[in-house]
């Protein structure tokens, strides 16, 4: 039996994190499912218009969840992303947390399968910093998070409204660092917010050189209509250009992947590369690892030595004996997550689910038509 909320979940009138994830979905790539867990944000920075365009918070339950990655491994998936406007603040609306989602989503991933996390900002994930340290060391999640931190200068945190301060921020990377060796942490940050002094700015710099993100999106201010921000005034364009110029050239000058060479590494194989002459796996913490483009290749998880790495990448050639030393084939963590291999149960309820829903989906749209049909006859 199907609930009337059910119902109304599948025709996507109910807002719990949107659209539901019951509908039928076309994939851009067959080997990866992406996964909203939620929309919105419970943010309320100064130069974003996420609040503006999403709305509060709304998370989907992790039965929903959990289900919707089931039915996509038993699909042919073997990377599953989680995505959000904030992965960590996942869950705070519905009396739940993100670890709850994870703890749960990750005795459904198949061997030879992997969970690659979205990006969450600092303030909510430093309520759950011990266990993501268990889940990101987890063998069949990625040991990679993307946590932006904008600005160094808690001056202009605090007129950003980011709700963290740099301590804090480094805080979260230290004790990921800590807990999960090789993690990749990924950043972001903005040049010239109108009220960034050099000396502000100076410290985004040190922050660059002291941690050598391998992965640094850095982006200039951009005054978004009807935001706090956009009514401030504004450094010169040539100053925040050079400001951009100067983080640029420190993160070039920086190879985070140099210390990898010769290292043999497990990686999963789900994209070509630009050339279309390679193939792009990816090894536990999510560096993209570039192989020959050999039919068979493409998503299998494949034991590769380190050739060749560069600036944003690696290259492998295929071991054909010989067990990975970087990639642990058992968790021995005493927090071990459970898993289980099996999810026959749960994909047999899903495609009895689907069926329902399907039938009710026809059966709507069939009225609808009808009602329409009968307004046309009536008004002609």
């Amino acid at each position: 039996n199907v609930s009337f909320e059910e119902f109304l979940d599948v025709l996507g009138t109910k807002k719990i994190g949107g659209a539901s994830l019951h509908l039928p979905k076309i994939r851009k790539n067959p080997l990866i499912e992406i996964i909203a867990i939620n929309t919105g944000c419970l943010n309320q920075c100064t130069y974003c218009k996420t609040k503006h365009a999403r709305g509060e918070l709304g998370s989907y339950p992790i039965n929903d969840i959990v289900e919707r990655g089931a039915q996509s491994f038993a699909e042919g998936v073997r990377e599953v992303w989680m995505t959000s406007e904030d992965t960590g603040a996942y869950g705070r609306d519905i009396g739940v947390t993100l670890p709850e989602l994870l703890y749960e989503f990750v005795k459904i991933i198949p061997e030879g399968c992997m969970l690659r996390l979205g990006m969450t900002n600092p303030p909510y994930i430093l309520d759950y910093l011990e266990d993501m340290a268990v889940i990101l060391s987890h063998p069949r999640v990625y040991s990679f998070l993307h946590v932006p931190v904008q600005a160094a200068s808690d001056t202009v945190l605090e007129d950003m409204k980011r709700e963290y301060t740099q301590a804090e921020f480094c805080r979260v990377v230290d004790f990921l660092r800590e807990r999960v060796p090789g993690i990749t942490i990924a950043t972001d940050i903005i040049c010239g917010f109108p009220t960034e002094s050099e000396e502000d700015f100076q410290e985004t710099l040190d922050l660059i050189e002291k941690y050598k993100f391998p992965s640094l999106f850095i982006n200039q201010f951009f005054p978004r209509p009807g935001t706090p921000a956009a009514r401030m005034k504004k450094i010169p364009a040539d100053k925040v250009k050079l400001r951009t110029k100067k983080a640029s050239e420190i993160f070039q000058k920086q190879f985070p992947y140099t210390h990898k060479l010769g290292e043999t590494q497990r990686i999963l194989v789900t994209e070509v590369a630009t050339d279309n002459k390679h193939y792009v796996g990816h090894n536990k913490f999510y560096d993209q690892v570039l192989v020959p483009k050999i039919e068979g290749y493409m998503g299998q998880s494949l034991t590769v030595k380190i050739t060749e790495t560069g600036k944003h990448y690696l290259r492998g050639e295929i071991v054909e004996e010989g067990e990975a030393q970087n990639i642990p084939s058992s968790y021995s963590n005493p927090n071990q997550v459970a898993f289980s291999d099996n999810a026959t149960n749960m994909v047999q309820n899903i495609k009895s689910k689907t069926k329902v829903w399907n039938f009710l989906l026809v059966l709507v749209v069939g009225v609808m038509f009808q009602m329409l049909y009968i307004l046309y006859r009536n008004h002609r």
